[in-house]
């Protein structure tokens, strides 16, 4: 079990004195203790594992969220904090000994500035709220994950998260200007400033990404982004996933860098257009959506240079929009993939390497084998520009057999991530989901780097205990099963 192998002993926790010390401290409606009420906890987007937690806890203050981790530091109980349980690789997953923290109540929009061009919000703020506020000052919020309408800020900055646009402006981690969190010991610290820069270590980066590990955060500067003047959106057909994998690449060398730019396979494409109906070509194996914004001179310019690479690597058939209608419907098809993956499975893992662009060809022609070799089917949807992969693994949960094909289907995906010269994730965190392959990533001394900073900001390691770091007993099991003679698969391909 993945919690029995952090080497911690939590036979010492009371469910009832930990829930009565909350109780006392806090209103007791902020609580939640019983089993019909904990369930709704038990799992976040990563459907493949859950656990009842002890409690569930609704702070709706900063010093409120103070009071809670301090009770269960004094008690040695694990908290995880939670926002919208929005992410898939199971970073909220609850600790069966421990804590939920739900951020969800500190929601507040506390201000939106349009000279410095900033918006500082709780975490329990939704992603997408956040441009909504911006909007009357011709401002947004860049980062735009496929579920910006229900994930919030705290979860993004956890996972580093990112969306279609983040090619051109950046991942979470290049949007945060500061962050305000509580420690272990129940410290307020903040990190960050609302300048350009600040002195010392960049400890804002290192919390952006840290999946709940290091501090709680409730506070967040975001940088806002100008709107555009005016953005097109071309959407281009392939009769050969490696012709649009190639163009990919091409768009990129041509010193190109659009606003956004993804890929589908033929099984997405056909998925989202039964769901959406935007207008998606249907007899082509691969389709791009490369978007282009800024003034209208500009525009014109990118998309004719875009253009020229799509008809130069093969497109047969390319479309631009003529409205901002037309240029959403063409993204409403892309950011419904996942939901339209599950109109037509009982269930579906998404997984999140991230690989070199140039080897998207080869990716995509390996698990067209790996479909094969597990007898499941895989919609391929992702973010091109950046290499940034989410295979779509469709499996049906009751049947046992399936579900771990799916798991070791996911799995190889990453390991070749790795081969290819990529990573194991590029937004959605390690969590639960890839922690066997943190072993593939990672060699010993990197990863006892990384408990030496865990240990740093919590030394009896309580905040989401268990996650993203594997320990060296998980990874020796790990490798008698997959690594051989200290080499991870794929050997035949070349390294970077």
């Amino acid at each position: 079990m993945l919690f029995a192998e952090a080497d911690q002993d939590f036979s010492h926790i009371n469910k009832e004195t930990v829930v009565t010390a909350l109780k006392d401290a806090l209103p007791a409606s902020m609580v939640l203790h019983t089993e019909e009420q904990l369930r709704p906890y038990e799992f976040d987007g990563f459907m493949l594992m859950a656990h009842v937690p002890l409690a569930v806890v609704l702070p709706e203050t900063e010093a409120q969220v103070v009071t809670a981790i301090k009770i269960c530091a004094e008690q040695g109980v694990p908290i995880v904090a939670r926002g919208a349980g929005t992410g898939l690789s199971g970073g909220a997953v609850p600790h069966p000994h421990g804590v939920i923290l739900s951020l969800a109540r500190l929601n507040r929009i506390l201000k939106v500035d349009q000279y410095a061009r900033t918006a500082t919000v709780q975490p329990g703020v939704r992603n997408i709220q956040v441009s909504q506020a911006a909007e009357p000052y011709g401002l947004y919020y860049a980062p735009d994950p496929s579920s910006q309408i229900a994930c919030t800020i705290g979860g993004n900055i956890a996972e580093n998260a990112g969306g279609v646009h983040c090619l051109k402006y950046g991942l979470t981690v290049h949007n945060v200007l500061r962050i305000r969190g509580v420690t272990i010991n129940g410290e307020i610290f903040e990190v960050g400033s609302h300048a350009l820069d600040t002195p010392g270590y960049d400890m804002m980066a290192l919390l952006i990404g840290s999946e709940g590990m290091l501090a709680v955060v409730t506070e967040v500067t975001l940088k806002l982004t100008p709107t555009p003047r005016f953005a097109q959106c071309v959407l281009a057909s392939f009769d050969a996933v490696e012709k649009a994998a190639d163009a990919v690449a091409g768009i990129i060398a041509a010193g190109i860098i659009p606003a956004g730019l993804e890929m589908m396979d033929q099984p997405a494409t056909i998925a989202a257009e039964e769901f959406v109906r935007a207008g998606y070509p249907l007899d082509a194996k691969a389709m791009l959506i490369c978007e282009s914004d800024g003034t209208h001179e500009e525009v014109a310019e990118e998309i004719a240079r875009i253009e020229a690479v799509l008809n130069e690597f093969g497109a047969t058939e390319i479309k631009v929009s003529q409205s901002d209608e037309e240029r959403e419907l063409f993204w409403a098809g892309r950011k419904a993939a996942f939901p339209a993956a599950g109109r037509i499975s009982p269930d579906y893992l998404c997984m999140d390497g991230t690989i070199p662009r140039k080897r998207l060809g080869e990716m995509l022609t390996a698990i067209t084998k790996m479909e094969d070799k597990y007898g499941l089917r895989c919609l391929n949807v992702f973010h091109a520009g950046d290499g940034n992969l989410h295979p779509l693994v469709l499996y049906d949960s009751s049947i046992e057999e399936e579900r771990l094909k799916a798991q070791q289907f996911g799995g190889e995906i990453l390991e070749l991530s790795v081969a290819l010269g990529g990573t194991i994730t590029g937004e959605h965190g390690v969590g639960v989901e890839k922690i066997n392959q943190m072993c593939v990533q990672f060699d010993e001394q990197e990863r006892d780097l990384f408990f030496s900073i865990k240990h740093a900001f919590d030394k009896n390691a309580l905040l989401n205990p268990g996650k993203a770091i594997p320990t060296l007993n998980r990874c020796a099991e790990f490798g008698m099963m997959h690594v051989h003679g200290g080499q991870i698969p794929f050997p035949h391909l070349p390294r970077f």
